[in-house]
């Protein structure tokens, strides 16, 4: 898989996010901030459709290979600023991955009734999320994902950690 800088979303975010998105077959899912497109490689299985969004060339090329490397075949690469391209499409669900504009995104979800998850890793982004949220009465619930992984040490296995990860839950459920 190809990686623009930024990414990917690590397998276990992406799990726990989709979870919490509570996917169904028939939804359309927008992933804004695509990056390597790996969440939207994970969810298209589960949805109708998805949008993958990012207004990056390396993000969108390193997505569309990723893609076409899966041969995968309901996934639409969209390059663009997200507050512009959504107000464009219809979708029932979202994966905020980028924190970028979320004063101009989100409101865009909340208007469209999506339900999303917002994934940060840095306490203002989160800080932010939750006030947008709150202020529209959309908060619904935020968490931390803090995963370690198994290193070799001196024969043994230690545990390196990870950055953690937070997740704020929006829209209607």
């Amino acid at each position: 898989m190809l990686y623009p800088s930024g990414t990917p979303t690590q397998p276990e975010i992406i799990a726990v996010a989709l979870s919490k998105l509570d996917l169904k077959p028939a939804d359309v899912l927008a992933d804004i901030g695509c990056g390597s497109g790996s969440v939207s490689i994970a969810a298209a299985p589960l949805v109708k459709h998805v949008y993958a969004i990012d207004n990056r060339d390396e993000a969108v090329r390193a997505t569309n290979e990723n893609i076409q490397e899966r041969k995968i075949n309901n996934i639409s690469v969209l390059k663009g600023d997200a507050a512009s391209v959504l107000k464009d499409i219809d979708f029932d669900c979202a994966f905020v991955g980028g924190s970028k504009n979320l004063e101009q995104v989100l409101p865009i979800l909340i208007k469209k009734g999506a339900r999303f998850v917002v994934s940060a890793v840095r306490m203002e982004t989160s800080a932010l999320a939750i006030e947008i949220l709150k202020k529209n009465n959309m908060f619904r619930e935020i968490i931390q994902v803090q995963i370690s992984r198994g290193r070799e040490l001196g024969g043994g296995t230690m545990f390196k950690p990870e950055n953690p990860v937070f997740l704020i839950l929006g829209g209607t459920c």
